[in-house]
């Protein structure tokens, strides 16, 4: 049987589920590349702070690192979401389709940085951890290539 402090947190979540099915949905339509990531860095710092997060940007050049701390204590945890998309044309057909020809949220960091973004807003608004929580926003995850470019 689940706890009544497990159903809050799922009752909690699931409230806010069309808040982070449209902020995925426009990270996905609106695709950025490696080192590119200037709107969805914007995106990302703007949730972060709006829930009182304390925010870190322009880390290798877009990424953002929101930081969290509750209590005494010294321990820390650091939780990572890759913001960039790739370089593939897509063909789906549904709303919230690629607006940028060539970049697509193919590999799933759109819902990666929801997610992320998501489990943020959760920890801020209960603050039920002692310590430090870093949520880090990769901007480039590295790709591995088979070939020399």
């Amino acid at each position: 049987m689940e706890s009544p402090a497990h159903m809050e947190l799922i009752d909690a979540i699931v409230a806010h589920a069309d808040a982070h099915v449209a902020f995925r949905r426009d990270l996905h339509a609106y695709p950025e590349t490696r080192y590119e990531e200037f709107r969805t860095a914007e995106r990302v710092a703007a949730e972060l702070a709006q829930c009182g997060i304390e925010v870190h940007r322009g880390l290798a050049r877009t990424g953002v690192v929101g930081t969290l701390s509750h209590g005494t204590s010294d321990k820390a945890i650091g939780l990572r979401a890759d913001m960039d998309a790739l370089r593939v044309t897509e063909l789906n057909t549904f709303e919230h389709v690629s607006k940028h020809p060539g970049k697509m949220h193919a590999c799933g960091h759109d819902g990666h940085v929801a997610m992320l973004l998501a489990a943020a807003r959760q920890l801020a608004a209960n603050c039920r951890f002692d310590g430090t929580v870093h949520f880090i926003f990769q901007p480039a995850r590295k790709v591995a290539r088979a070939h020399a470019p």
